[in-house]
């Protein structure tokens, strides 16, 4: 008998152990958090990308074409400035593509973020739980167990009365 109940209690802690530690995700004030450094690492790579989008502006230029083209010797040098241009303007181009990308996806961080830093702060100012239990349903598996051990508790006790009544 003493078996039998060891093996319910054991049970019972460990069913309402699972329940308690199955709620592992985030709250919203650390997914906050991560899509703020998020947002920081785009906003980096955003301004990188400007700089040098500027820098490739600066050597499109007609004038700075020929400088970088000074010191090559060529029977058709307009086919060189020509090249060159066009390679430029295939960087360029390119470097645009990735800042659009890059805007459209900073954009859709600071949606996230502010959705998210409301969630945090009705988070925050939502009462807490017994037992810190942060869903209703772990709650209920949280009182079922607890429930569990007091009637076990309870039913030994009485076992143990009676035993002690019958000696």
């Amino acid at each position: 008998m003493r078996f039998k109940s060891g093996l319910v209690m054991l049970f019972l802690l460990v069913f309402s152990a699972s329940a308690y530690a199955q709620d592992t995700s985030p709250s919203a004030a650390e997914t906050a958090e991560n899509l703020k450094a998020h947002l920081l690492d785009v906003q980096g790579k955003e301004e990188a990308l400007r700089a040098h989008l500027a820098e490739l502006d600066e050597a499109i230029k007609p004038e700075n074409i020929e400088r970088s083209l000074a010191g090559v010797g060529s029977t058709r040098p307009e086919e060189l400035r020509e090249s060159r241009r066009k390679q430029l303007t295939i960087q360029r181009d390119a470097l645009r593509s990735q800042l659009q990308t890059l805007e459209t996806e900073r954009q859709r961080l600071e949606a996230a973020l502010a959705n998210a830093e409301t969630l945090a702060y009705h988070e925050s100012a939502r009462p807490t739980q017994m037992m810190s239990a942060k869903s209703p349903r772990q709650y209920q598996w949280l009182m079922l167990g607890g429930g569990g051990l007091a009637a076990l508790a309870l039913g030994g006790g009485a076992l143990f009365y009676r035993r002690k009544l019958r000696k």
